[in-house]
């Protein structure tokens, strides 16, 4: 369902309604919208359009709650453009074309459209199709919000004619002036001690439009002394922590334990890894990824790694939640803390890339099995030296392919279990060259 804004008459009672506490603080200039300075001030993305007096379309990419209407509506304000408002979740093509033709008709009594449209990835690749001629010739400036990356979200030719501006959730120093801003609405002060102010801040976890639902909750508390941390959380419902396993978050999350992982901050590792249960990810996946790291960053450093986490993940399969989750816990310390090498991951690489290179190469003779006559009649296995019989258990024979030169496909690295093999390597180079030599 859209939704006007010039030229729109408010109900005769609209007045006597109802109005949350964050409708009746939402910001009246760009100026009052705390938190994203990095696109609306002078110079910033957003203030250079307003500037040169020249909107663009544009996708306002953020968390719930970071001002992406408050900016949408104000643009349009401030640019003397009809705002026209639509919900992907509520509308269809009927409604498109009928904005559209709308926009079209206010365009040639010069007057232009910005049009918002919020959760815009919901709409389905045809219907974001259908914005294109319309955005692409300037019937309408198309603005639109989502919560989801739109790389993932939106049709490349609908991200090619519009800017993708990605507001920031709001840190603590934006929350604290929202909580003034209310404060001052209200007309008295939060019922609340230090570390319970900073305590409710935290719960809104950068959302400002919940930041004044929760302020709602505490106004309407009886009169009393100051509540600490522990009498708010009695007072109010805490959330979830903002997380989603299909999507962005899923993806954001599973790469910082991965990186924290790979960078030996285990401590880091033990928060991602908190972050993804709190958030409700199936520790099965989160098993699958700890045997994934542990063969791509610590391979041979560390051989327990791979046995070690596979271990992990049999015991959860085994106990469940909750009781399984900690050995994911117990896991995700031994991956922190064991020495790193990617150098299997490396030669696995090399090895493929050879592969490519060198096409359908056979085997050389020698080293293939003769169970025919006929077979040993063409020479195979005809001059295979048994290693176990030779000097040093080694005899030292090429195994490549016939016309392949050897190659180093695997450099361990020189940090734990990895120097030993190093050393072992380095002796069988040089009694291949001795061989080589006799």
């Amino acid at each position: 369902m859209a939704r006007r804004g010039k030229g729109e008459d408010p109900s005769l009672f609209q007045a006597l309604a109802p109005q949350p506490l964050a409708d009746r603080l939402r910001p009246q200039r760009l100026a009052d919208v705390v938190g994203q300075d990095h696109l609306l001030a002078d110079g910033a993305p957003i203030g250079r359009m307003l500037a040169t007096g020249k909107l663009a379309s544009m996708i306002l990419w953020g968390p719930p709650g970071c001002g992406k209407t408050t900016v949408a509506r104000l643009l349009a304000q401030q640019t003397n453009l009809e705002f026209v408002a639509l919900s992907a979740v509520f509308s269809g093509v009927a409604d498109l074309r009928r904005i559209f033709e709308e926009a079209r008709v206010r365009r040639t009594q010069g007057r232009g459209t910005l049009l918002f449209i919020d959760e815009i990835h919901r709409f389905n690749r045809a219907q974001q199709d259908g914005f294109l001629p319309w955005v692409e010739d300037g019937t309408v400036i198309l603005v639109g919000a989502t919560t989801e990356n739109p790389s993932f979200e939106l049709n490349a030719p609908l991200l090619s004619r519009a800017r993708v501006l990605v507001l920031n959730r709001l840190d603590d120093q934006a929350l604290d002036a929202l909580l003034s801003r209310a404060e001052t609405a209200l007309g008295r002060p939060l019922p609340l001690d230090a570390d319970a102010r900073a305590a409710l801040r935290a719960l809104a976890d950068g959302d400002g439009r919940y930041l004044l639902n929760l302020v709602e909750v505490l106004a309407e508390l009886p009169a009393g002394p100051p509540l600490n941390a522990a009498a708010l959380a009695a007072a109010v419902q805490r959330r979830l922590p903002l997380y989603d396993k299909a999507q962005e978050g899923h993806y954001n999350l599973i790469s910082a334990l991965h990186k924290s992982l790979r960078g030996s901050d285990t401590d880091a590792a033990l928060y991602w890894l908190a972050r993804m249960i709190a958030g409700g990810e199936d520790p099965r996946y989160i098993a699958r990824r700890l045997v994934r790291f542990a063969s791509e960053d610590i391979g041979l450093a560390e051989p327990q790694a791979l046995i070690q986490a596979l271990a992990a993940w049999e015991a959860y399969e085994r106990l469940g939640s909750p009781e399984g989750e900690l050995a994911l816990v117990q896991c995700v310390i031994f991956l922190g803390s064991a020495p790193k090498s990617n150098s299997a991951y490396k030669a696995q690489g090399r090895a493929m890339r050879m592969a490519r290179e060198t096409g359908s190469l056979m085997p050389p003779k020698h080293i293939l099995n003769a169970p025919t006559r006929m077979m040993r009649d063409l020479g195979y296995g005809e001059g295979y030296a048994y290693d176990h019989d030779a000097p040093e258990g080694f005899s030292g024979q090429d195994y490549f392919p016939d016309g392949v030169d050897r190659r180093r496909l695997y450099h361990p690295g020189e940090r734990g279990f990895e120097k030993e093999i190093a050393a072992r390597l380095a002796y069988w180079d040089r009694l291949r060259a001795r061989r080589e030599q006799e």
